[in-house]
């Protein structure tokens, strides 16, 4: 029986793009349509578990991760987009999003 691993894969449209980060290996990868990066994602994955040293692999791992929503006035931002903010938050690493993963 093969062993079963879910990762998280959080896909933001850039431009024409879509790009993808999983945060449990600390992997990012893009493409052009959503199907192409999740493929992608997932190929970037793989080839991390097949060629990088198994220490480098456990401490990227990440498995007590967390997606959750937060719920905060944004009256000071109520002018712009629900991207907007979401791009602000992110760059001043506001931003965090995790998923826990079962072992």
């Amino acid at each position: 029986m093969k062993n079963i691993q879910n990762f998280t894969a959080v896909l933001e449209r850039k431009d024409e793009n879509f790009v993808g980060l999983c945060p449990e290996p600390d992997a990012a990868d893009q493409g052009d349509t959503v199907e192409e990066s999740k493929k992608n994602i997932k190929e970037v994955i793989e080839l991390l578990v097949e060629h990088a040293p198994k220490d480098e692999i456990r401490s990227r791992l990440k498995n007590d991760f967390f997606i959750t929503n937060v719920q905060m006035a944004m009256d000071k931002l109520k002018a712009l987009s629900g991207k907007g903010v979401c791009k602000i938050l992110s760059e001043n690493g506001l931003l965090w999003r995790s998923k826990k993963v079962a072992a």
